[in-house]
């Protein structure tokens, strides 16, 4: 089987069609196309299937793609053992994160590997709904991705990543210092109720926390929908709402308090993911070192 027809099985799952998976692949769609009835050639079994619009995996196409990931993690590895065992790591990695964890990590970690002659780390910003950090491993070596305590692990997503947990960030209330509750040393559930409040997006990590937080007796009253941490910080100072933010990197306007939740636990898991055959770069897994020792020195204890 050939090994860029197993590389365009496992890209259509991961990214959900032809059309995405070419992007990632910088081929294009008929390619794609071609190399997948290749592959059901060879393989001897419908690997596809149309449900609606959309383009889905058969169970052989699963089975299959699942071998995909691990010949693709095998090829690196022989890469790897082909080159000098007493080489240090170098390379390009390109790592994502979304915008308040790139604000807390980014300058650092650029720091650190400045150290590490001929490593270079490119740094972009993504901010994505929850379902869509998995799928930017295909273009990505590092993506720095986040997600409510009780939400599923990120390898139960198709796209079969690597994590590397970073850390774990409470969530406070933050609310304008002038703001009746602001003197307290903790806010619980039940003092929110009736509360007007800012809101992530739908679909987008912090938003699920919320619901739990401020929805126990009845939906929440959202009244803005803002992603922007910058501009939530001051929507709160100017008192129009409420709004559950990270600690770590929320904490510093001048006119807004952060307050801990008491009697319920609110936070975010913080974790690095990595399509496990990037994971078997020496480089990439320099980086992923480093950006963990970061963390540990930005958390100390928490």
């Amino acid at each position: 089987m050939d090994v860029d027809a197993l590389a365009a099985l496992a890209a259509v799952r991961s990214q959900g069609g032809v059309t995405r998976a070419a992007a990632v692949l910088h081929v294009s769609p008929s390619a794609v196309s071609q190399r997948l009835a290749a592959l059901t050639r060879a393989a001897g079994t419908p690997l596809t299937e149309r449900g609606g619009r959309r383009l889905r995996l058969t169970p052989a196409g699963e089975a299959l793609a699942d071998a995909a990931v691990e010949v693709a993690a095998a090829l690196e590895r022989a890469r790897t053992a082909a080159r000098d065992s007493q080489q240090r790591p170098t390379g390009l990695v390109r790592v994502s994160a979304f915008a308040s964890g790139a604000e807390l990590l980014f300058p650092g970690l650029l720091t650190r590997v400045a150290g590490f002659p001929g490593v270079r780390v490119e740094c972009s910003d993504e901010d994505v709904a929850l379902d869509a950090f998995a799928p930017l491993t295909d273009r990505l070596d590092v993506v720095v991705a986040h997600r409510p305590e009780t939400a599923p692990a990120w390898t139960a997503h198709p796209a079969q990543v690597s994590t590397t947990p970073l850390l774990r960030e409470p969530l406070d209330v933050a609310l304008a210092v002038g703001h009746p509750l602001a003197g307290r040393s903790g806010l619980d559930p039940g003092d929110l109720v009736g509360q007007e409040w800012i809101a992530v997006r739908e679909g987008f990590p912090v938003a699920p926390v919320l619901d739990a937080v401020a929805g126990r007796d009845g939906p929440a009253r959202i009244v803005q929908r803002v992603n922007d941490f910058h501009v939530v910080l001051a929507l709160v100072a100017a008192g129009h709402g409420l709004a559950l933010l990270p600690r770590f990197t929320c904490g510093h306007h001048p006119g807004v308090r952060l307050v801990p939740l008491t009697g319920v636990r609110a936070g975010r898991l913080v974790e690095a993911l990595v399509r496990p055959d990037k994971a078997e770069r020496p480089v990439v897994r320099l980086v992923l070192d480093e950006l963990a020792a970061l963390a540990r020195e930005l958390t100390p204890g928490a």
